[in-house]
């Protein structure tokens, strides 16, 4: 079994007090940065670009894990490898060539992931099994925080954990993961939850008390001591 990790996204920061809320947040028990990139293309929202995985790489030593949702993808992966991400996470509609993306990625020094959206079928990744580090399942449809979890998820997951059974890759899984859906998708196979309006909701003094909920919920779900 995987170790678990928490990854709170940092999209639910406060952002005029995005450095504080980061090492407050890693602080209060999270495990990995993820960093949500949107470009109001491919998904309906604007975000950060590369010089916030800059900022934010300045103030944290953990593992930045960050999740392109841009189109075309291709002319940024090196910006925001130089920048400081340690997980670059791409979308098979994101550019002609998933293959030649994730070969990039890797030569650059980073780790390699691909993103399923709710309606994008497991099959796209069957072919870069061996390209990949990550495979994320986005519970949502990607854009916006706060969204309530998408039930039919659970069933990819363990569609994917079947999939990438004995292989060196971790599974992800990111929208309306809450106390009360981490349990599942750890269950069915996740092992790197993303949780961000659940995590930064009621500001740094509930940042240690929300991500111990989720963390105690997935460990019992995957039958550790808790």
């Amino acid at each position: 079994m995987r170790p678990l990790a928490i990854l709170p996204s940092v999209l639910a920061a406060d952002l005029a007090h995005m450095g504080e809320a980061v090492k407050d947040v890693m602080a209060a028990g999270g495990d990995i940065v993820h960093v949500d990139v949107m470009d109001g293309h491919f998904v309906p929202n604007i975000s950060f670009g590369a010089d916030m995985v800059k900022a934010i790489r300045r103030v944290t030593d953990r593992l930045l894990d960050v999740h392109l949702m841009i189109a075309p993808v291709d002319p940024y992966i090196e910006a925001f490898a130089a920048a400081g991400s340690d997980v670059i996470t791409i979308h098979p509609e994101a550019g002609p060539h998933l293959h030649r993306s994730l070969a990039l990625i890797r030569q650059l020094g980073k780790r390699a992931g691909v993103a399923l959206n709710p309606a994008t079928p497991v099959a796209t990744i069957e072919h870069v099994l061996d390209d990949i580090d990550l495979v994320l399942i986005m519970s949502v449809d990607p854009g916006f925080g706060g969204q309530a979890f998408i039930p039919s998820s659970l069933e990819k997951l363990n569609i994917i954990r079947a999939m990438t059974a004995g292989r060196d890759i971790e599974i992800e899984v990111d929208g309306g993961i809450t106390a009360e859906t981490a349990g599942a998708v750890a269950g069915a196979g996740a092992n790197w939850l993303v949780a961000g309006s659940a995590i930064f909701k009621g500001g740094a003094a509930g940042y240690a008390g929300n991500i111990a909920a989720i963390r105690k919920a997935a460990q019992r779900a995957r039958g550790e001591f808790v």
